[in-house]
């Protein structure tokens, strides 16, 4: 399924500028619904710029609408101008957060061991002998490095790093691990979020609450 230029950037906008649901913004932009969470609650690696997807052709605001009348509708992305891929070669991270590889390489170290340096340094962009390094202790900068989760971190994405750990757990023969950080409370959680972008639409638009109701300010 096609995809956004700048995913991140354009979760960004749509988390500040529509209605839409965590999931529907997700499913468009190919994101973990946790991606788009911690865009909304402003805890990703870095505050992110808004990439309007309608002025850059790649949704109408038909499909927009669409979506905030029907939460369980998936837009369809509009189709855009070519977009250039790299096919081969490492991941290209930026420069504000490369110091950041070491940790989210010991990360996945500690946490899933079964995945092959290769498949880290796809992940991650970085070379093997950087991995070897901090997997034997012997990296330059050991003492400093602390193992962070490189989805937080903005190294990589959850659905690549979920990817990987199954292809991993594959390989070996073992059950891949199962992600239950929304289970049982996932709809309750959307649910609260919701009410609270509404909340804040209201309040925007000049609505305050009084009293357990709510009244026009501009109508004393």
């Amino acid at each position: 399924m096609a995809q956004p230029l700048m995913p991140h950037a354009t979760a960004s906008w749509l988390v500040d500028n529509t209605a839409l649901s965590f999931e529907q913004i997700a499913e468009f932009c190919g994101l973990h619904i946790l991606e788009v969470q911690a865009i909304a609650d402003d805890t990703a690696a870095t505050k992110l710029t808004g990439r309007d997807p309608v002025r850059a052709h790649e949704l109408t605001m038909e499909e927009i609408e669409k979506g905030q009348a029907d939460p369980d509708y998936r837009m369809k992305m509009s189709k855009g101008p070519e977009q250039v891929r790299r096919t081969k070669g490492p991941r290209y991270t930026p420069v504000s957060k490369r110091q950041d590889k070491p940790d989210g390489i010991a990360w996945i170290i500690r946490n899933h061991p079964e995945i092959s340096d290769g498949a880290i340094g796809k992940l991650i962009g970085t070379t093997r002998n950087t991995i070897a390094a901090i997997r034997d202790r012997s990296h330059w900068n050991i003492a400093n490095i602390v193992a962070k989760d490189p989805v937080t971190l903005g190294l990589t994405t959850q659905r690549e790093l979920d990817a990987a750990v199954a292809k991993a757990a594959k390989a070996a023969g073992i059950e891949a691990p199962v992600d239950t950080r929304l289970e049982g409370d996932r709809e309750a959680l959307l649910e609260q979020l919701r009410a609270e972008r509404e909340a804040a639409s209201r309040e925007d638009a000049g609505v305050v609450e009084s009293d357990g109701g709510f009244v026009d300010p501009f109508k004393r």
